[in-house]
Order: structure tokens, then C-alpha cells, then sequence
């Protein structure tokens, strides 16, 4: 169903809400949790000099921002709710970006790679052309981004407060790679558990020069 812009507003915009309300409990909820997993097959896959300079999109409060600074790499966070970039600020040091991720406003072939960790599933599908190729402008020559989303086969709506559209490999492929993008590996998280038990959908693409 084709949504109006003020619609794809209002979706945000309740988004984000749920995540300001909510933004203390979130960071205790998630700072133990273990992604180094995605970390690690995102910077394996960039060619450039360390350090790296790397965007967090939608860093949340801020977990994977420290643990890319203790990697020696330049790290900018980039975070639609005020309340979790504040806390990113605090948790981090780290500069973070306020913007709706509808209207973005990023430098121009600038990041080594861009780390999407359980974010772009928030963007609603027909929104979702627009942010890939911001991103892929955002990313500097051969540039790497990763993504992880729970999958889905194609729901998209609310779940309680918060909008989440939720793919399969084959339609989210063909978003990002319609980008520009081309893919360098996907898999499937937790590790070593039955696909079933793996709700988790990881992707890591390459910037295509166009």
C-alpha cells in the first residue's frame, strides 16, 4: 500500500517516541549483548587503512560505538531518537548525528563502511530505496555496509508502538542491490542454531562504482 508522505512521517515519528520513552531501559536491555560477530565480518571485508572511518546508522545508545573506538577506528554515530543519541554521547564520546532517517543529510563518499545493526527494518519498504542509496552516496569507493534485521517473508506494520518491515533473503537482496550494491556474504543469527531458531538475517555488500 503506497503511503503518503505524511503517513511515512507519522511513522517515524511514533517510532522514534516509543524509542525516547523508552531509551534508558533500552540501553540496559541490549549493552551485554554480544554482536561482535557482525563487527567483525563487516571490518573484514573493508579494504581500507586503519583507521577506518566508520558510521554507526542508528547507533542506539551507543554499545557498538565504544567497542569500535576501542579498535582505534573513527566512529560517528548516527541516531534518529534524541534521547538514545544523547546517551550515545554520554556512553561513547563519540560524535552522533541526529536525523530522521527519512531525510538525511550525510557527507558524500566519506565512510569506509556503514554498520546498519537491527535498524533498516524500521524504514518502511517504500522509504527504503531512498535511505540504501543515501547510504551508498554516503560510502567512499568500494566502501562496505552491513546490515542486520530480524527476517520476515514480506509483513510489514505495527508491532505495538514501533513500525518494522521484515524480509526474506531474495526481497532484501534485491533492494540492496538495486542500491548499487554488491554482495559479499549473508548469514544467519545466533550462530550454530537451527535456521528456525535463527531469526536474524546479516548482510554485508560492497559500494559499486557508478
Amino acid at each position: 500500500m503506497e503511503r503518503t508522505p505524511e503517513e511515512l512521517k507519522t511513522i517515524t515519528a511514533q517510532t522514534l517516541a516509543y524509542y525516547d520513552k523508552n531509551a534508558q531501559g533500552f540501553w540496559e536491555g541490549t549493552r551485554d549483548h554480544d554482536v561482535s560477530q557482525n563487527i567483525n565480518v563487516m571490518l573484514k571485508y573493508i579494504e581500507a587503512a586503519s583507521p577506518l572511518e566508520l558510521l554507526d546508522f542508528g547507533c542506539g545508545p551507543g554499545r557498538d560505538l565504544i567497542s569500535f573506538k576501542a579498535l582505534g577506528h573513527r566512529v560517528t554515530g548516527l541516531e534518529g531518537s534524541a534521547q538514545l543519541a544523547e546517551l550515545a554521547r554520554t556512553h561513547s564520546g563519540c560524535q552522533v548525528l541526529e536525523q530522521n532517517f527519512l531525510d538525511l543529510d550525510l557527507p558524500s563518499a566519506h565512510y569506509d563502511g556503514v554498520f546498519a545493526n537491527a535498524v533498516l527494518f524500521h524504514i518502511p519498504s517504500q522509504a527504503l530505496a531512498h535511505v540504501l542509496r543515501k547510504l551508498h552516496l554516503a560510502l567512499t569507493p568500494g566502501g562496505v555496509l552491513f546490515c542486520s534485521n530480524p527476517r520476515g517473508e514480506g509483513q510489514e506494520g505495527w508491532n505495538g508502538e514501533r513500525y518494522g518491515a521484515f524480509h526474506d533473503w531474495q526481497s532484501w537482496r534485491n533492494y540492496v542491490t538495486s542500491a548499487g550494491f554488491m554482495e559479499l556474504t549473508h548469514y544467519y543469527r545466533p550462530a550454530g542454531l537451527p535456521r528456525e531458531q535463527q531469526p536474524w538475517l546479516a548482510s554485508v555488500w560492497r559500494k559499486v562504482a557508478r
